[in-house]
Order: structure tokens, then C-alpha cells, then sequence
């Protein structure tokens, strides 16, 4: 197993447990990007990609990851796509979703995360359609 698939694992361990206070994984300039959904867009910087994830998580009373599976990119990539489970703040709706990650790691560091939420979305920018 590699150090980037392990670095992947920890940082979605965390999260599944719903603990998203970390961000030691991130190269201080990462490129986060929220590729679609209701709020996309791109933010440089750790407190960038802190601001925008707050903002993410702030319209949800419960938001997390849960299992999903892990695939290599070459050196440099790996993709986590795995179900979002949510439960909306103000409409009390509950959402399971399959979502993807991908992680570009430069020196042991998360230089840029993109979010998607659709799945489908993910593997078929990145040329993976099944």
C-alpha cells in the first residue's frame, strides 16, 4: 500500500467519524474545488478550503462519508468514491448519495481536492467511465 493511499485513508477515517478539524494532511496552498452541486467553485489556501467546507457543512445537521473504496491514479492521485449521507438543517430531509474525492498529493501533502457530488460526474471527467 502507499503513503498517498494511506494518507487518503486517514483523512476519510476522520471524516467518516465526523471529525473534520485536521487539516495537517493539506499543502498550505491546496486547490480545493467543489466540482458540482449547489455550491461549486474553487478556493486556494487552507483557510479557503476551510471556509468553503463550513459553509458546505453548515447547511447540513448531519453530514458524512460512509465505506466506499479506494483507487490508485498513477503516482500522484487517488480516488475515494464512496455514499454522503445528509440530514438537511432547516428541511429535516435525509440524502444518501454515491460522491467521489480526488486527492493530488505532491511531497506527503494534499495539494488539491476536488469534491464531486455525482459520482458519475468524477469518473467521467477523469476518462474512468465504467
Amino acid at each position: 500500500m502507499s503513503a498517498n493511499l494511506d494518507l487518503v485513508r486517514s483523512i476519510q477515517a476522520d471524516w467518516e467519524r465526523g471529525d473534520y478539524s485536521s487539516a495537517d494532511w493539506a499543502d498550505p496552498q491546496i486547490e480545493f474545488v467543489i466540482a458540482d452541486g449547489p455550491v461549486p467553485g474553487s478556493w486556494t489556501g487552507v483557510s479557503g478550503m476551510q471556509a468553503a467546507w463550513h459553509d458546505v457543512l453548515g447547511a447540513w445537521a448531519d453530514h458524512h462519508p460512509e465505506g466506499g473504496g479506494y483507487r490508485e491514479l498513477g503516482q500522484e492521485r487517488v480516488l475515494w468514491i464512496g455514499d454522503i449521507r445528509t440530514r438537511g438543517k432547516g428541511s429535516g430531509l435525509d440524502l444518501r448519495t454515491q460522491v467521489a474525492n480526488l486527492y493530488e498529493i505532491r511531497s506527503g501533502k494534499v495539494a488539491r481536492l476536488v469534491l464531486y457530488s455525482d459520482a458519475n460526474r468524477a469518473l467521467a471527467d477523469l476518462g474512468l467511465e465504467e
